[in-house]
């Protein structure tokens, strides 16, 4: 334990995982498991366990829920040699596995939506960059063990949250010898996504990118890390070094590092990943009710992870979107091939993780029926596309079937349906099928026992245990070993070697019946059976002895074992001679088996990379048929995407809010939006609930969603590329990093001054509203300013600072849009949501605070406050809220006071 003291340790005892001394106490209650406590000579020492069959169910608990390490001690035979080097022990016990959040490889609780990956982060040193700690660069490498998916990338030490939001890692590695500022950073993102932090030292002496290469399916190019920053390089040497600690020396087989560069993805910056609520709620965090869960159609895992990539980092790149929307095309424009290949979809598996389950020395014979029948559903997806979409001349204009052609080229499937005829000769899914269902009846057996052994406070069952799991091997006395087969995972005539081995068992287990039969006749005991058992051996055994020839028992030279008044147990050297022959055929059918298995494995190997990009092609058309669907379904529309900086949308819907409303059976007022020399910034006004934040949140959707290559809710979207988007739309106190909401709003509203270009889309929601009127109008003006005179970019600005449609009605380049109220003579009103020119100075608030149900002396008390104000101003002639001196707004609330107590007979 010493060696892992940073560790959960569980070690295998038969079927059984255990934990020893503080640990038992400390982690069996969090588990739900009784502590036992076993005398020794040392006095008593705590246990606690589990079956072996629930190790993931309690690694879910102890990694994902508790955050801890757990190293996996694992128990191994020890032949006739090794016994007497270790003294008579059975079993040589050591740690396969360090399981950590960021380490999952095959784990059922592994989410199969999601990757899970392991970041590392490598810091220049603060003088290569400056004075400005911002602008040091990050060196980032993130790899998902469940996959084998590898990327890097360099970002500034200013992006490293957005950086860290985007990837999203399960575990995040520093070195050891990190700066304490960078680690406190690092330490303050991770408490807030609940993400495990780690300090690592690497004990690997790593000199250049091409020291990885044991580690990779392919081997990087000679010069091909060139592309890599050096930060880049240093973070990726951390990272393996400390996966291959994690584990124990296990084989690495992963994808070659992918560089990414920064313009490659359009950027979204923390406050917008989580305010536009791409992936969750920033309610209450879950899934329902955002933008992934508005657009999912996928229907595979694997597809399902590439559209979660895609959502947090749209293409950059005008080429690669509008290829990505020409496959849509291809699916929207043909619904019956959509369909088609949505049910071959739904027939394949997660081809990326069985394929790495292999290349980690795992996977097992499902995982190979699954692989196989993915492979099979490839071809055939192969075939319906090429079918659908033949060959054309290359010389002709860009078109959907021109890509679809292009697309089709990149499988590459001769390796692999060798290998799929290969597999489905070879593993018998019957007997695979059947041994499932003996494991099944053997864990309802160990579950039953852990019940009296484990679970109930018991030492001296504690005490028994190895013998009660030994019994477990017994055959019951009704059954007869005759009538027992064995479950085979490989076909009888799977190879020559395998058929001849058949025959010899069978010609064996006919002696057996032979035997038995003769015996039965000869001592006149018809319940006579043939068995053996792990503590006896092979032994005869009679169940009603009432009636047998003794005499005859006594001539066959039999020994006798044991005797009762109705039972017989015997030695028969000829039996004994026979069931060793019988196991010796069995052990030698399992040997050839494995060796058939491992064949089969090095070929998924020999084809690891044909395999990944296989999958990769389907994981697309799995987004892009699935993006058709929801076009089809929502009556969406193919956005026109160009190198400009204009935007101009017609009929635009909120993606999300649009469900929402359409569930409550209402509907969404759509609105266009056109942005241009004329008008790059929109300043808009008008009541609480009008709609203005809707308007705001959903032009940034629809960009992200068009640079995904995706449809977007829209009647027309003509769009130009956009390098990052922008967002101010909301925030909370951050007590853990003592910041108020206003420090908080001023942080973002500070980094989208500082980084957004003329490409940029930003959207400002209420500016200033953190502070005071007067300081609140003019933090609004001076960043409206900045934006409008240096950044230059395509703007939505929201305020209920009105006096900023006056200050800024000289700029050209700025448009006021305005939502608004339509009240009815009986005092009723409906929000108009639908934009329009203009500027609308009424907030409304009184009625927002009406549907609210606010008490309703308390509306009239605000009614006398608005009235009084409106009276004072216009008496002073204050029409600007920054005119007048601090005596004077004194002054007014005294008066605005004095009114209220007067009207009410205060």
């Amino acid at each position: 334990m010493a060696r892992f003291d940073n560790c959960v340790l569980l070690t295998r005892v038969g079927n059984f995982y255990e934990m020893y001394f503080e640990q038992a106490e400390e982690f069996g209650p969090l588990l739900g498991l009784k502590v036992a406590y076993k005398q020794t000579k040392l006095g008593p020492v705590a246990m606690a366990g589990f079956p072996f069959f629930q190790l993931d169910r309690f690694l879910k608990t102890l990694v994902q829920d508790l955050h801890k390490y757990v190293a996996v001690c694992e128990e191994f035979l020890i032949n006739v040699s090794g016994k007497v080097r270790s003294g008579g022990l059975k079993h040589d016990r050591h740690v396969t596995r360090v399981v950590t959040p960021g380490t999952l490889i095959d784990e059922k609780f592994l989410d199969p939506y999601e990757n899970n990956y392991l970041l590392s982060i490598h810091p220049e040193p603060v003088s290569s960059s400056g004075d400005d700690s911002y602008e040091q660069k990050i060196g980032l490498a993130w790899l998902d063990l469940s996959t084998g998916d590898f990327n890097t990338q360099t970002v500034l030490r200013s992006a490293l949250p957005s950086a860290l939001t985007r990837i999203s890692p399960h575990e995040i590695i520093l070195p050891s010898n990190v700066p304490q500022g960078i680690q406190d950073e690092v330490q303050i993102i991770v408490g807030h996504d609940h993400r495990l932090l780690t300090l690592h030292q690497s004990m690997t002496d790593f000199t250049s990118m091409h020291d990885w290469n044991s580690m990779l399916v392919t081997e990087m190019r000679q010069g091909a890390d060139n592309i890599f920053q050096e930060v880049e390089k240093q973070a990726g040497h951390v990272l393996l070094d400390y996966v291959q600690l994690r584990l124990q020396g296990l084989q690495l087989r992963l994808q070659p590092p992918r560089h990414i560069e920064l313009y490659e993805i359009m950027g979204i910056d923390r406050s917008s990943l989580r305010g536009l609520e791409i992936l969750e709620t920033s309610r209450d965090g879950l899934g329902r009710g955002s933008l992934f869960h508005a657009v999912k159609r996928t229907v595979t895992k694997s597809g399902s992870r590439l559209l979660r990539d895609r959502l947090t980092s749209p293409s950059a790149s005008l080429s690669e979107i509008n290829d990505r929307l020409d496959l849509v095309s291809a699916f929207f424009e043909s619904e019956e091939l959509t369909e088609s290949l949505i049910f071959r979809l739904r027939r394949t598996f997660d081809v990326q993780r069985i394929v790495q389950k292999f290349a980690l020395n795992k996977g097992d014979a499902d995982d190979m029926l699954s692989l196989a029948s993915a492979i099979a559903e490839t071809v055939s997806t192969r075939d319906l596309l090429q079918y659908a979409f033949p060959s054309i001349d290359s010389e002709q204009p860009a078109t959907p079937t021109q890509f679809m052609q292009r697309l089709l080229k990149r499988f590459d499937l001769e390796g692999p349906v060798e290998l799929q005829a290969s597999i489905s000769s070879a593993i018998d899914e019957v007997g695979l099928q059947q041994r499932h269902r003996l494991e099944e009846d053997e864990a309802a057996s160990v579950a039953a026992m852990a019940h009296d052994v484990v679970l109930q406070n018991a030492p001296e069952e504690l005490e028994s245990m190895p013998k009660a799991i030994r019994s477990k091997a017994k055959v019951e006395d009704n059954k007869d070993d005759i009538t027992l087969e064995e479950p085979w995972i490989m076909r009888r005539n799977a190879s020559d070697i395998l058929f001849r081995l058949h025959q010899d068992l069978d010609g064996l287990e006919a002696e057996k019946a032979a035997l038995a039969e003769r015996l039965r006749s000869e001592l006149s005991a018809r319940t006579l059976i043939l068995k053996s058992t792990p503590g006896l051996g092979y032994i005869c055994h009679i169940r009603s002895a009432n009636g047998f020839d003794r005499d005859k028992l006594e001539a066959l030279q039999a020994r006798m074992v044991s005797s009762s008044k109705s039972t017989r147990s015997f030695y028969l050297t000829d039996w004994t001679r026979l069931g060793r022959r019988i196991d010796q055929a069995i052990a030698n059918i399992r040997d050839e088996e494995k060796r058939m298995f491992a064949t089969l494995r090095a070929g998924v190997i020999h084809n690891l990379i044909k395999l990944r990009r296989n999958a990769a092609v389907m994981d697309e058309l799995d987004v892009a048929s699935a993006f058709a669907t929801l076009a089809k379904e929502q009556s969406w529309t193919r956005p026109i995407l160009n190198n400009s900086t204009s935007h101009k949308i017609v009929g635009g819907r909120h993606p999300t809010v649009k469900l929402g409303l359409e569930e409550q059976g209402r509907s969404f007022i759509s609105n266009n939006l056109v942005l241009d020399q004329n008008e790059r910034i929109w300043l808009i006004t008008g009541p609480n609930m009008g709609g203005k934040s809707t308007f705001l949140r959903q032009n940034a959707l629809l960009i992200i969603l068009a640079q995904c290559g995706s449809y977007v809710p829209a009647t027309y979207a003509e769009i130009g590329l956009v390098d990052q988007i922008f967002s101010r739309i909301g925030a909370a106190d951050d007590l853990f990093r003592d910041q108020s909401t206003f420090m908080i709003e001023m942080l973002e509203t500070a980094a989208i001054l500082k980084h957004a270009t003329p490409r940029s889309f930003v959207i400002m929601d209420e500016v200033g509203r953190g502070t005071t009127p007067e300081d609140g109008t003019a933090v609004g003006y001076a960043s409206l300013h900045h934006l409008y005179f240096v950044n230059r970019c395509r703007t939505l600005f929201a305020t209920h600072f009105h006096a900023l449609a006056d200050m800024t009605k000289s700029w050209d380049g700025l448009g006021c849009y305005c939502t608004d109220v339509l009240e009815d003579e009986d005092g009723s009103f409906t929000f108009v949501h639908r934009l329009k020119s203009g500027v609308n100075r009424q907030s409304h608030a009184l009625k927002v605070a009406k549907l609210a149900g606010m008490p309703e002396s308390s509306i009239k008390v605000a009614e006398e406050v608005l009235k009084t104000i409106a009276k004072q101003r216009d008496e002073r002639g204050h029409g600007n809220v920054l005119e007048g001196k601090e005596e004077d707004h004194k002054s007014e609330s005294e008066l605005v006071t004095n009114s209220i107590l007067s009207a009410h007979g205060g």
